[in-house]
């Protein structure tokens, strides 16, 4: 039994599919095929069910690929203890965001990230809080930027900033009057969130207290971009919730309205498997993030900071 064929047998359960599993551990499909059978033989039972498409892990595989997870996190682990270069931040990670923040953070922190680490490579994806989640604990990713609190016991989460929720509207709107803004102003019946699936959209509905969403007067829409639902509201079709670093330019300022303190906010978050080692690129991403955002928003105390779970 090596390294190398737990590598397989992990990727194999990750992706459920000889070909895709080799092309991901970089390898012939007849390679990683004989590898994981040689296995099979040496253990003395089945790790997957080859009759199932996609491919299923057999009872006895599930509970071995799980020891094989934990393995090979020791293993990198390990690596990086006895590393001598621990501390540099050098080579590629990957690193998964979800939609509501991605294109607010991503334009700033990229340019001043790819400017001070010439040597680091980051691989991103946009994903949403589930599959991100996931991926961490299948060892395909090594870090994400996400609203918590996720309670997940395998996750550690390094809260970095809080993000207050904004009420944007269209010209002429009625709360377009009011100063601030309150809950209980908002009707539902008019709000337009992003589709299930996304934890802004149950912050929203959280912020105006509100259970039971009832679909906009009229028509029924599934969107996940906030710009998106921008645009409807300037066409006067609706109204919604926001992050403000959505509305950081005049016009849209124009036409938002925040709410009355204390403000309801996300808290923004790195997360990273409990495993992993690398502080020094954790302590760099949290650096260059606060960076960006305004200063105001690394104050927990100013607002009331709302669940999603």
């Amino acid at each position: 039994m090596t390294i190398q064929q737990l590598e397989y047998v992990v990727a194999l359960d990750n992706y459920r599919h000889f070909v895709t599993a080799a092309s991901r551990c970089y390898v012939t499909q007849p390679t990683l095929t004989m590898q994981v059978k040689k296995l099979e033989d040496e253990i003395g039972f089945l790790l997957f069910d080859r009759t199932k498409l996609p491919l299923k892990p057999t009872k006895a595989g599930i509970n071995f690929i799980e020891k094989a997870k934990s393995i090979i996190r020791e293993m990198r682990q390990l690596k990086e203890m006895v590393s001598n270069d621990k501390e540099a931040i050098e080579g590629e990670f990957t690193l998964a965001i979800i939609p509501t923040i991605a294109p607010y953070l991503l334009p700033g922190f990229l340019k001043l990230f790819t400017k001070k680490y010439p040597n680091s490579v980051l691989s991103i994806k946009e994903l949403q809080t589930h599959e991100i989640v996931k991926q961490i604990n299948n060892d395909q990713l090594d870090l994400g930027i996400l609203a918590t609190p996720l309670l997940e016991s395998s996750i550690r989460e390094i809260p970095v900033y809080y993000e207050p929720f904004v009420l944007y509207l269209y010209e002429g709107h009625k709360l377009m009057q009011k100063e601030f803004i309150e809950g209980k102003d908002i009707r539902t019946e008019e709000l337009l969130l992003l589709s299930e699936g996304h934890c802004f959209r149950e912050q929203a509905l959280e912020v105006c207290n509100y259970s039971g969403y009832k679909d906009h007067e009229g028509f029924r829409y599934e969107s996940g971009s906030i710009e998106t639902i921008k645009q409807m509201v300037n066409k006067g079709i609706g109204i919604t919730l926001i992050p403000e670093l959505a509305i950081l330019n005049d016009s849209d300022q124009k036409f938002s309205r925040r709410f009355a303190k204390p403000e309801p906010s996300r808290e923004i978050s790195i997360i990273t498997h409990k495993s992993f080692a690398k502080e020094s690129l954790i302590d760099i991403i949290h650096q260059t993030i606060k960076e960006v955002v305004p200063e105001h928003m690394e104050k927990k105390e100013r607002g009331i900071r709302v669940k999603w779970r």
